[in-house]
């Protein structure tokens, strides 16, 4: 599995990514937000409050996913973890759960010092991938989150840099 920085070329492959329905009815970047055009996607990791990385397979293979911290707040050491697995001949391997690792090991040795994630209640695979990395369920928002007009909740997490271990 390897990590790397999103190229130029790369932002219309991720953009198409979190488009996909099977992706999109997840996820939520603002208010009425649940996917972003390769533009926006550039302009918030040149902001440096985003720190988004792309993983493959193996190493020199396509890229298969896409790992982000949002909302890198400095003064707080705070950010927020979201994931997306591009290409899903690639589920179950646990790709994405080593490339949320990886990231997160970056996010602390940056001086980050708490990560939280939310998943819709339901996203079994999702849920999976945080608590391998260490997550704590804190807490739940309650019909929150509207797929095919059902409100569903979200479960939030949060993992602290002394709680995480990289696993490979």
């Amino acid at each position: 599995m390897n990590l790397q920085n999103l190229e130029d070329s790369d932002y219309p492959l991720v953009a198409a990514w979190l488009s996909e329905p099977q992706n999109s009815r997840w996820l939520r970047f603002g208010p009425g937000i649940r996917t972003l055009e390769p533009l926006t996607l550039k302009l918030m990791v040149r902001r440096g409050r985003h720190m988004m990385r792309l993983f493959s397979a193996e190493d020199g293979g396509p890229p298969v996913g896409v790992v982000a911290l949002s909302d890198i707040d400095p003064e707080f050491h705070t950010a927020t973890l979201w994931y997306v697995l591009g290409d899903t001949a690639h589920r179950g391997k646990g790709l994405t759960s080593r490339a949320v690792s990886r990231l997160l090991t970056e996010g602390f040795n940056a001086g980050l010092g708490a990560v939280n994630a939310w998943v819709v209640d339901g996203n079994i695979p999702s849920i999976f991938v945080l608590q391998r990395n260490g997550f704590r369920l804190i807490g739940r928002q309650r019909m929150c989150h509207y797929i095919d007009d059902r409100p569903r909740g979200r479960l939030l997490f949060d993992l602290l840099a002394s709680e995480h271990k990289e696993h490979s």
